[in-house]
């Protein structure tokens, strides 16, 4: 992969090891210390994606905030089967408003659902 397209991923061990079959750089801290530790390393290293499990997501919160001003890396949540993806919804909507001005995707759906 080339330099400029980098993706790191921040999880849990048992989960994320499977990524580095597709090359990107699996990051697996065991304390939020370590955390803040690999995603500081990820903008060092000018990663440009950085995907953060979401059992992780919310120990990062103001560290991604403040990245959100930045080009790079873009941060992005993701989550498993094993939890639930409030989180993400979240981070997608902040993402979403940021970018076209709005969260109607997430609320269209929602009501969409809802009427079902």
């Amino acid at each position: 992969m080339s330099e400029a397209g980098r993706i790191a991923v921040i999880g849990d061990r048992d989960f994320c090891a499977p990524f580095k079959v597709l090359g990107l750089s699996v990051l697996t801290p065991a304390t939020p210390d370590e955390a803040r530790s690999f995603l500081a390393q990820v903008v060092q290293e000018k990663y440009a994606i950085c995907l953060i499990q979401e059992t992780w997501l919310e120990v990062l919160k103001s560290e991604v905030a403040e990245l959100s001003h930045k080009f790079s890396p873009v941060c992005l949540g993701f989550s498993d089967f094993r939890a639930s993806s409030e989180a993400v919804e979240n981070l997608m909507k902040e993402l979403s408003i940021k970018a076209i001005g709005s969260d109607a995707l997430f609320t269209r759906g929602r009501k969409d659902n809802e009427t079902r």
